[in-house]
């Protein structure tokens, strides 16, 4: 159910001033400090960021594809570390539990993931399963009431900080869907370890980190719907939401990037004119610009398609796929308007140029998203 559209500009405009007076100002600070401050945190809780796409009955905002898509327009126009705090909480550490979660499981984890009293961790890759997520290794043993899981679990997004950790394990044989299964691990848990915080490329704050599982031993109720063998089909379900998520990232990312570019191609001069007068220099501008609102557009029509109840599984993958690489060409453009400076740290563009290096690579990369759209093409034709 939609927000009322006073409602709804109410909570873009105070996030939209959020993102100028407080995410912004404080980006040298988390990238200096790999942390986002504590403050920060509390007012994401505040305003509700956490739980955007849980329903209200379980104290989140019940936003739709839309108004979610256009709240993360404004939250990408800031480093990408504080929309990676609520992140997991908004998508498939959420999702995964209002799809296929147990009522009781829904009760007990939904409102603390909506309120971000605990931040979430979605646990699926591991060292030898990446884009082929089905070959991962994790075994899950049912000993009695309790399950036994022993893996490795690499990249996971928020691991040092998570309070519950959505942890997908083999509960059977083969090599098919129906052997993995989900569980719903709290951190704390005896045979739960976390590794040292990953050193990365960019996206400073945003912590990631291995997740060990060695003899953990976990009650039969965390398995998520208390059914074997749907985990995996429970993840590939929120991937299309998931998929347009990112690309809504990615738009708002270039969006600031091309503020920054505009900005300053209108005071940097070279031979007694400011470069913008360049011609060169309009034309990338312009080309960026075009970009950005190719793929705002194809974001907010799939995202409507969504809400309309329609099957969208080959726009989102489109629209992932062209918002993430639009956004490394932007990301491109604006280092080269910044000629020398761009290569510079104490310019956005650079923390920027780097932090977009990753939205083609994680849910889903490119190649993936290609595979699926030709598929998708394809079986119409069939």
């Amino acid at each position: 159910m939609p927000l009322d559209s006073e409602t709804f500009d109410l909570l873009l405009g105070a996030v939209r001033r959020f993102v100028d007076e407080s995410l912004i100002p404080a980006e040298a600070e988390v990238a200096e400090q790999n942390r986002i401050p504590d403050a920060i945190v509390a007012a994401m809780r505040d305003l509700g960021l956490f739980g955007l796409s849980i329903a209200e009955d379980f104290g989140g905002l019940g936003l739709t594809m839309e108004e979610e898509v256009r709240v993360v327009f404004e939250l990408g126009r800031a480093s990408p570390a504080f929309r990676s705090m609520a992140g997991t909480n908004i998508g498939i550490g959420s999702q995964s539990i209002v799809i296929a979660g147990s009522d009781e499981q829904r009760r007990h984890y939904l409102p603390r993931l909506a309120s971000g009293e605990i931040i979430g961790s979605f646990a699926l890759t591991e060292p030898d399963a990446g884009s082929d997520a089905m070959s991962l290794r994790t075994q899950a043993r049912r000993d009695g009431d309790h399950y036994v899981l022993n893996g490795t679990k690499r990249y996971i997004t928020n691991a040092p900080i998570a309070g519950l950790f959505s942890i997908m394990a083999r509960t059977g044989e083969g090599g098919g869907a129906d052997a993995i299964s989900c569980f719903l691990v709290e951190a704390g848990t005896p045979g739960l370890m976390i590794g040292k915080p990953d050193k990365k490329m960019g996206q400073a704050g945003a912590l990631t980190s291995d997740v060990i599982l060695d003899d953990c031993r976990v009650p039969a109720s965390t398995l998520l719907g208390g059914v074997e063998g749907d985990g995996f089909r429970t993840a590939m379900k929120v991937l299309d939401k998931g998929r347009l998520h990112i690309a809504a990232l990615c738009v708002g990312m270039a969006e600031r990037l091309i503020a920054e570019a505009a900005s300053f191609a209108t005071t940097r001069k070279q031979f007694g004119e400011t470069i913008g007068s360049f011609q060169l220099v309009q034309a990338m501008i312009a080309d960026s610009q075009a970009d950005m609102l190719a793929g705002r557009a194809l974001v907010l029509e799939t995202a409507r398609q969504r809400d309309r109840g329609e099957r969208v599984t080959m726009e989102a993958a489109c629209a992932k796929m062209f918002a993430s690489e639009m956004l490394g060409k932007v990301a491109d453009r604006a280092v080269q308007i910044h000629g020398g400076a761009g290569y510079m740290a104490e310019y956005p563009v650079e923390r920027f140029y780097r932090d977009a290096r990753l939205f083609r690579i994680f849910e889903g990369t490119t190649q993936i998203q290609q595979l699926i759209i030709a598929r998708e093409v394809l079986r119409q034709f069939a």
